[in-house]
Order: structure tokens, then C-alpha cells, then sequence
């Protein structure tokens, strides 16, 4: 008997996205992610269940989501999460009933050839601009069966592919990866070891050595990298980091992510504990200095994406 073909627990799938690769793009958001970044910008991606994404400001008491609720949970909806959040199973018939967008399920079950038929309806967009899809999350090879086989359906129909990680994964997992995608987009939050488990809950150890190990195997690899105010924008931290990237090959560019406030509210929504920061977004002076260190260092590097 075939073993079942997977399925991947899905939070987001955003269409002409063109921040996650070259060109116009369709970018797939997987649950469950190794760490955790106090600045995390997807903290619906964190747990590797569905969840209820309440915003209580959108919320006009109408009482549907009570209505649709098996367990009649949703009672004081004005609140936002009046409802013990424990008892919620998740399946999204409140974020299905709800007329404003106050709820919203985080986490769907989508079969291979159900992502495949929805990704590839861009695909004139995709062609046109040099665009594909991208598996972002999350940490997407945290469900790796499934990204494997999107990415092999994908490639047989001509679709650039690209893969955003962080890095925390079995070198295994990665490796077989690499011989599936054409673009790795590859996180580096900090250079050093004790200062990036403080910020986001684990050393760097492996995550580098998978850099280095892929960057022997991958010959399109774009190393992107959060600048945080007051976690990882100091100077010498970035330039240990554009020293790490100049030094090893296939690194066709740096991306330099922006800090923006728009995950705040998320992060208080979702609730993930050890998660609240604030910041404001760095200046645009401050993000060409930046930029700066790294093309001195040789490497291409732009602003976003």
C-alpha cells in the first residue's frame, strides 16, 4: 500500500508578494518555527497547531461567532478572547461566521496538489517577471515531507521555487532541500553565539554550519538579515556578519530587513510568551550605512526583499 501523500498545516498564502525572491511571487506560510525572535513579525507561524487570531478592535458584538461556535465559547466577544482559550479546538467556524475579520484562522491543512493547483494560477505572473513561489513560515522544512513534494511538483512544471529558513533544521533535511529548490533565502539574525540565544532562544552554532554546509552544495543562496535597533544593528556585529557571508560562495546578495512595527499587535494577539518588543523602524540613513559595511565587504546587497 502508497503511504497517504503529506499535507502541510498552512497559515498564510500571500499572492503577488514580490518581498520573498525575484519577481512576482506566490508565498506559502507553514506553522512551527525552532525559535523564537522577540521581534518576530509571523507569530501565528510559532506553534505547530491552528489557532484563533482575534482582533478586537474589528469586533461589533453581533454574536455570530457564538452562533457558529459547537461549544458556544465566544461570550464576551467585546473582549476579544472572553472565551477559555483551552477549550477552543480550533476549527474556524467562528473566523468563517465573523463579518468583520475580528477572527481568523491560523493554521488550514492543504494537500500537495491543492497548493500546486492555487500557486500555479499565477503562473503568466511568474513568467512574466521572473517570479515563483517561495515557502516561507514559520520555519517551512519544520514540515519538510511536504515542502519536499511541493517543491518537486513544482520544479517538474517549470515553477522557480525558493525556500526561506532559518537555518535550525537537520543538516539531512536541508541538503535534500537544496537539491529540490532553486533559491535558498537564508536567515542570519546575529554573529554571535551567546547574544543570538538571548534574542531568540537558541546558539547559532548549527544554524552556521548549515550555512557553510549548503553554501558548498548551492550556488543561489541570498542571505537575509533583520537589522533590529538595539538587538543586532551594532557595528560590530555587522560586520562579523558581512565578513561570515563574504566568505563563503554561492552568496548572491544580502538582503537587509527593515524592523517594522506592523508584528507588534500581532505578537500581542497571538500571545506567544517571551515575544513582546518594541522598537521603532530603523532611519534611512541609518539602513544605507548599514548597507554600506556589507558592499564594502564585496557583497551585493540591497534594502527589503
Amino acid at each position: 500500500m502508497n503511504p497517504a501523500p503529506p499535507t502541510g498545516l498552512v497559515f498564510d498564502v500571500q499572492r503577488f508578494s514580490v518581498h520573498d525572491g525575484p519577481g512576482i511571487r506566490t508565498t506559502v506560510f507553514l506553522k512551527g518555527c525552532p525559535l523564537a525572535c522577540r521581534w518576530c513579525h509571523n507569530p501565528e507561524g510559532m506553534r505547530t497547531a491552528p489557532e484563533i487570531l482575534v482582533t478586537p478592535d474589528r469586533c461589533i458584538a453581533c454574536g455570530a461567532c457564538v452562533d457558529a461556535c459547537p461549544h458556544g465559547l465566544p461570550s464576551g466577544i467585546d473582549g476579544g478572547w472572553a472565551e477559555p482559550k483551552e477549550r477552543c479546538e480550533a476549527c474556524g467556524l467562528c473566523a468563517d461566521a465573523c463579518p468583520t475579520g475580528a477572527r481568523r484562522l491560523a493554521g488550514w491543512a492543504m494537500t500537495v496538489e491543492g497548493l500546486v493547483d492555487q500557486a500555479t494560477r499565477d503562473r503568466v505572473f511568474y513568467e512574466q517577471s521572473g517570479g515563483g513561489v517561495t515557502f516561507s513560515g514559520g520555519e517551512p522544512l519544520s514540515q519538510a515531507e511536504f515542502v519536499f513534494a511541493c517543491l518537486e511538483s513544482l520544479s517538474e512544471l517549470g515553477v522557480h521555487t525558493a525556500v526561506d529558513t532559518c537555518g535550525l533544521v537537520d543538516r539531512e533535511v536541508l541538503l535534500r532541500a537544496a537539491g529540490l529548490a532553486d533559491l535558498f533565502l537564508f536567515d542570519i539574525k546575529h554573529a554571535d553565539e551567546v547574544s543570538h540565544a538571548e534574542w531568540v532562544g537558541a546558539p547559532n552554532d548549527r544554524i552556521l554550519a548549515n550555512l557553510e554546509a549548503l553554501a558548498a552544495v548551492h550556488t543561489a543562496i541570498w542571505v537575509r538579515i533583520p537589522v533590529i535597533p538595539g538587538a543586532n544593528d551594532d557595528t560590530e556585529n555587522l560586520r562579523r556578519t558581512a565578513a561570515l557571508a563574504a566568505s563563503l560562495p554561492g552568496i548572491l546578495q544580502v538582503s537587509l530587513l527593515p524592523y517594522h512595527e506592523l508584528g507588534e499587535d500581532k505578537r500581542e494577539r497571538v500571545g506567544v510568551p517571551g515575544t513582546t518588543f518594541r522598537a521603532q523602524s530603523p532611519a534611512a540613513d541609518r539602513m544605507r550605512d548599514i548597507a554600506t559595511i556589507f558592499e564594502e565587504a564585496g557583497l551585493l546587497t540591497v534594502i527589503g526583499g
